[in-house]
């Protein structure tokens, strides 16, 4: 599971919040849209496009900068079809997650000999926590905002996190903050001020894996191992490709109950014993 594609997973689970922040404006209508964009595919998996009363609000997650297309002609491209297609103004936010010094993430706009087209860039390490903490469905993004004490702000999170009342939105919410802290913070350090007994119940992998099933279960669960022990010996993986869907699924939902390589191998131990 790629790190924007949580982020995509939050927007459109809470559009009206994202909407919120990034229009300034309280919305008094607001629709996911599940758009096929004619000519080529789009990277579905990074965009969220959300529609109110009077405009379009596209928003991308990004974690690297370099891309085989370069983002800010993929501004105009998807600019121009929304427009065409829709018929509304666009405003269009590109969110770099991870922290970096490439000029891509500092550039906001498409210049040609011809065109000129503009759009919005904001990077998460330069923006201020505050919103980020009082808000669960912005709450995932905190752990990326500008801090001088990494401590402290992870302290800020794990409370706010504990204060949310319903226990299916507070463990989901644990899940997914944890997943994009891991973008700035050592796994160690995350579990310091994230409780695991909060995650480890949390029912967002079985979310994903529906969002995933085009891409196949199996390569999905292979993701998820590879972001949570980096590289995995052939023999373990070979074990995990004869699953059926059932046991990706519930060795999906395992996951945050393990901290090591050797969990893992003992979980499948058992299940290979019943």
């Amino acid at each position: 599971m790629s790190y924007d594609n949580v982020c995509k997973i939050l927007a459109e689970k809470y559009p009206t919040d994202f909407a919120r922040w990034l229009l300034a404006v309280e919305p008094r209508s607001i629709e996911v849209l599940k758009t096929e964009l004619s000519i080529e595919p789009i990277r579905a998996d990074s965009l969220t496009f959300l529609q109110t009363e009077n405009r379009i609000l596209h928003i991308e997650f990004q974690t690297i900068t370099r891309s085989k297309t370069p983002i800010s002609f993929r501004m105009l491209d998807y600019s121009v079809r929304l427009i065409r297609q829709y018929k509304v103004p666009v405003t269009q936010v590109v969110i770099f997650l991870q922290q970096t010094n490439d000029e891509i993430a500092f550039t906001e706009e498409y210049r040609s000999e011809t065109t000129t087209h503009r759009y919005r860039v904001l990077r998460m390490w330069e923006q201020d926590s505050v919103q980020f903490l009082n808000n669960p469905a912005l709450l995932p993004l905190a752990p990326l905002t500008q801090t001088n004490s990494p401590q402290g702000l992870l302290s800020q999170v794990a409370q706010s996190v504990a204060r949310i009342s319903d226990r299916e939105t507070r463990q989901n919410i644990a899940a997914y903050t944890e997943i994009l802290a891991g973008l700035k913070f050592e796994k160690n350090l995350i579990r310091q001020f994230l409780s695991e007994d909060i995650m480890q119940e949390s029912v967002i992998y079985q979310d994903i894996f529906q969002k995933g099933e085009q891409k196949g279960e199996l390569r999905l669960c292979l993701s998820l191992l590879n972001e949570r022990f980096g590289e995995i010996d052939s023999s373990i993986l070979e074990r995990v490709q004869v699953f059926n869907k059932e046991q990706l699924e519930a060795l999906a939902r395992a996951l945050f109950r393990m901290s090591s390589i050797a969990d893992l191998v003992t979980w499948l131990d058992e299940r290979a014993s019943n």
